[in-house]
């Protein structure tokens, strides 16, 4: 399927307008002013386990409890990266029902695409602004989406799904978990990136990859 132009905003609005942020959240947001910075502050939160139950924390409460998951970290570099006027944009990537989704935070530089991601895992991590589609930079991830026993998993991927176009900006500051976000992103335009025939054929990870692929970062 053809690559659909990203639902970009003319008029992106001001985030700091709009929300009341404590001094605390301002001190952070304000130096997480490029996708880098972002990259490096996620990479220091530990890994919600969700011990007391599942969550889906918004950045507000991530930079409370000092911990996230993809999706939490992925929500806090978008509004990071609003906060600095660029569009807070993710990307939705679908597994089979025998692996996880995982959300990363899209951003472009010079037309090209590159994502930033919160994961505990060697793979699935944060990619430089070099693809041209956002179908390119989704692909990358292919190889590297697989189960302990080698079977690949990656199915399909989203539209960037901009934040900013949301009714209202409760995702931000809301102390409640966000589960009627994630209804929405999973409900939003997504392309297969496979037929059956492909499936069918797919070869399994390499012993050694499997391998790398069982080392935390937490």
């Amino acid at each position: 399927m053809r690559q659909s132009s990203p639902p970009i905003s003319k008029n992106l609005r001001d985030i700091k307008k709009i929300i009341e942020f404590t001094r605390d959240e301002k001190r952070v947001l304000f130096a997480l002013n490029t996708p880098i910075k972002i990259q490096d502050y996620l990479n220091t939160l530990p890994k919600n386990f969700e011990h007391s139950g599942i969550t889906l924390r918004s950045p507000r409460r991530v930079l409370l409890v000092k911990e996230a998951h993809c999706i939490e970290g992925a929500l806090l570099a978008a509004l990071a990266l609003w906060y600095h006027g660029e569009h807070p944009f993710l990307l939705d990537l679908v597994s089979t029902d025998y692996d996880f989704d995982h959300v990363v935070t899209l951003f472009k530089v010079d037309g090209h695409w590159g994502a930033i991601s919160k994961t505990n895992h060697i793979v699935l991590r944060y990619r430089e602004p070099v693809y041209k589609s956002v179908r390119e930079l989704a692909m990358s991830y292919f190889h590297e989406y697989f189960l302990d026993n080698g079977k690949k998993t990656l199915r399909a991927y989203s539209n960037p799904f901009d934040l900013s176009l949301l009714p209202d900006t409760s995702w931000v500051t809301s102390t409640q978990d966000l589960w009627w976000l994630s209804e929405a992103l999973d409900k939003s335009i997504h392309h297969k990136i496979l037929t059956p025939f492909m499936i069918r054929r797919l070869r399994l990870a390499d012993k050694i990859e499997r391998q790398a692929g069982k080392l935390h970062e937490w």
